[in-house]
């Protein structure tokens, strides 16, 4: 897998956009028609309060809870399908029931609503999967993640702020952790420049390579004569069985 896999497409911008302005639609409904979808929220352990899985991330409480979810939800959508093409829906939808169906199973008696569950789903898989591939780009984008969200880990903790779900951040965490052990991408290699680099490469073959000794220093080339395989005999031209017998005299001046 290479860069050409990462190719950026209108959905990279409609994706999030749609989904954040189904929120604010939902939450324009709440306080237009004075609906009060709480109800329809997660209540642990009640078989009313189940609905809440599919239905929780779509309700908030007030502006300022909706505002706060709208712009992570903007950003880690939009990098999860530029980066994760192939993964986002599976990873948005099974991300928002696994993650409500964990909170209803350990959450406080109280309704459980908002988003911020499939936002730590997002920053959990975004990060976890970046750092597993320990390709380049997709570990920056797990360091990006981390500057811009990392302080969000502390409210998976109890205790920390009593007034919103530290149950339904913890799932959402846990859930993007698992999914991001879940799928596999195909290995990101660099391509193959130099010889050396080919997995049938032999050193020993190699005229540049056996210039140096096993130990990496630097040695001549052996001579032709040093590095014949096979011993060729004398090349003979001439064959007599004749004896001949040369007589010296000196010129006559």
């Amino acid at each position: 897998m290479n860069d050409d896999q990462f190719k950026f497409s209108n959905s990279v911008i409609a994706l999030p956009l749609f989904f954040v302005l189904v929120l604010w639609v939902v939450y324009w409904l709440q306080i237009r028609f004075d609906f009060d979808f709480f109800d329809n929220g997660i209540y642990p352990r009640t078989l009313s309060g189940f609905q809440g899985v599919l239905f929780s991330p779509f309700i908030h409480s007030d502006l300022n809870h909706l505002y706060n979810n709208s712009i992570p939800l903007l950003v880690l959508l939009a990098a999860l399908r530029y980066f994760y093409p192939k993964q986002t829906f599976s990873v948005v939808v099974f991300g928002i029931l696994l993650s409500g169906v964990l909170t209803w199973l350990i959450g406080r008696t109280s309704y459980h609503i908002g988003a911020s569950g499939l936002i730590y789903v997002l920053v959990s898989f975004i990060f976890f999967k970046g750092i597993q591939t320990r390709y380049y780009r997709l570990v920056a984008l797990s360091l990006s993640v981390i500057v811009l969200y990392g302080g969000m880990i502390w409210y998976v903790f109890p205790e920390i702020d009593n007034s919103i779900s530290w149950e339904g951040h913890l799932s959402g965490f846990v859930v993007g952790l698992a999914l991001s052990l879940l799928y596999e991408l195909p290995e990101y290699k660099k391509a193959v420049v130099y010889e050396w680099q080919k997995p049938d490469f032999n050193p020993e073959a190699d005229v540049f390579m056996r210039q140096f000794d096993e130990d990496g220093n630097f040695a001549n080339l052996p001579s032709p004569e040093e590095d014949l395989r096979v011993e060729e005999k004398p090349k003979t031209y001439f064959v007599s069985n004749y004896q001949t017998n040369y007589e010296i005299t000196k010129k006559k001046l």
